[in-house]
């Protein structure tokens, strides 16, 4: 009796506070949106409980009524292509008019520091600006949770994305596409893959279990981020770096709340801070703890369920990712930074491209190849703008069924003749180098898998390796190093994906 007795109570307590609370769109509901075409598109926010919502645009009306904590969400009908402004009317105990909406392509861009780069500092990019048409932006305010968030802070804006990676995209898939583009940038310099993730992850992934069982025992470092969110002037950039190495609350502030706002997909440039080492999760210490991140060779099986475990959320299997390899760079994991950058045996980034290449295990994900492109010293390199095209070409292709080539080539199949191995490739029509020179980057090895350079040559749409040094060889390792020489790309200029056949 006593059990009912409290229910009854909870169930009225719950009413009374929610004949308070006003009619409110969830933060994503604002002016100068853009909505998903071409699916379902879900819109919510709170009210009173037991309250009939109506939602009016573009010719649909949708109701609902809320529930007992005052929640209600609809879910218009695959919206058309729109470049017009138009207007949205949600209705209750009151009323909300959304001005200005187009309907479009919306993508999330996430990720770390390089997605975080400015388009200031990319001056191809930031050329673009005035001739930019029907992008709109919504930038998530970088903060911590330590719960799961309703709501993120941010609105839409006319305004371009900050980000060079996310506004240069948004640009070229504008162009190719004809379609306006709505792009929510959620990023932050020096996270790992473990910061954007959900605390269920712990369910799969036992380092992660133990990574979170620790942070969430540490109460020293949960008062520190505590004092650091009541700050009154705001935080320290120490305080900043501190928060954002940390692992599931930058997902619950910044990635949670953002579903299942309709979108295309997600493009992903992370990975860097997951190149600390080959293999694992170290032991961490008080003057290393933000090395708690999962080592390269792991990472892959890792991206492949965080994609999953996301889709989910979206309620979305066809929700794509696009995932940024890694360019090139010269250093090398903790335990041994100083490396030969163009060692096809290097602990490079070269164990990091090959786990983010894992995507492809999955449907609906596509990697952008950036082998070409990086800085052999600087881990935030400029070159943006190539990277920019090829996500637009990427997303044009896969997600709006453009006719096009949209990667370089890729290895196929590989025969031996005699010393000579003869390797064939996808997407190879007019196979070339970008200088007019030999192909540069093959290394080959016999069963002893000591590696040799390879006399390259190209023969139509294939490329024939030796090594006179080698009288069987087997293997092929090609651009498989931390900053590889490549010049070898397609009919388009779109470079050849690094490749190991010794698997």
């Amino acid at each position: 009796m006593r059990k009912f007795t409290f229910y009854i109570f909870i169930y009225f307590f719950q009413i009374a506070l929610g004949y308070t609370q006003e009619l409110k769109t969830a933060s994503l509901f604002t002016d100068n949106m853009v909505l998903q075409q071409g699916m379902s598109v879900p819109v919510w926010g709170i009210s009173k409980p037991n309250e009939k919502i109506t939602v009016k645009f573009a010719n649909q009306s949708k109701s609902t009524i809320t529930g007992i904590d005052g929640k209600w969400m609809v879910k218009l009908d695959p919206l058309s292509i729109s470049k017009t402004g138009r207007k949205m009317s949600i209705s209750g105990n009151s009323e909300i008019i959304l001005s200005n909406i187009l309907v479009g392509e919306v993508w999330i861009c996430s990720g770390q520091s390089n997605m975080q780069f400015s388009v200031k500092a990319v001056p191809e990019i930031e050329s673009l600006i005035p001739f930019a048409r029907n992008i709109r932006s919504f930038e998530v305010k970088r903060t911590v949770s330590f719960k799961e968030e309703d709501n993120v802070i941010g609105s839409w804006s006319t305004t371009l994305p900050s980000s060079a990676v996310a506004f240069g995209f948004a640009y070229f898939l504008e162009s190719i596409g004809d379609v306006p583009v709505g792009i929510i940038h959620a990023s932050w310099g020096s996270s790992s893959i473990e910061a954007w993730m959900p605390k269920d992850m712990t369910h799969d992934l036992p380092y992660f279990k133990k990574i979170m069982e620790d942070f969430d025992n540490d109460i020293t470092t949960q008062n520190k981020i505590q004092k650091s969110l009541n700050a009154k002037n705001g935080w320290t950039n120490k305080e900043d770096i501190f928060m954002r190495r940390q692992p599931n609350i930058l997902y619950n502030a910044m990635i949670k709340p953002l579903a299942p706002y309709a979108c295309r997909g997600l493009v992903w440039y992370q990975g860097e801070r997951n190149t600390r080492y080959l293999t694992g999760v170290p032991d961490v210490t008080e003057a290393n703890w933000f090395h708690n991140v999962i080592g390269m060779k792991e990472y892959g099986d890792v991206l492949k369920l965080w994609i999953e475990r996301y889709r989910k959320e979206w309620q979305n299997d066809n929700m794509h990712f696009s995932i940024v390899m890694l360019p090139g760079f010269g250093q090398g994991t903790v335990a041994n930074s100083d490396i030969d950058s163009k060692s096809p045996t290097a602990a490079s980034w070269a164990w990091m491209r090959e786990s983010q290449l894992k995507a492809l295990e999955i449907p609906n994900t596509s990697v952008v190849n950036t082998i070409d492109l990086g800085d052999e010293k600087n881990i935030h390199p400029t070159d943006k703008f190539p990277l920019a095209q090829r996500l637009a070409l990427q997303a044009a292709k896969y997600t709006l069924n453009k006719n096009i080539v949209a990667e370089g080539p890729i290895f196929d199949t590989v025969e031996t003749y005699d010393n000579t191995l003869i390797v064939h490739f996808k997407n190879s029509k007019g196979l070339k180098t970008v200088n007019r020179k030999a192909p540069t980057g093959f290394w080959i090895a016999d069963s002893s898998l000591k590696w040799e350079i390879a006399d390259a040559k190209i023969e139509g749409e294939t490329v024939l390796l030796h090594n006179s040094t080698i009288e069987k060889p087997l293997y092929i390792r090609y651009a498989f190093a931390g900053k590889p020489d490549v010049n070898l790309v397609n009919e388009n200029n779109l470079p050849a994906y690094p490749f190991r056949t010794d698997i």
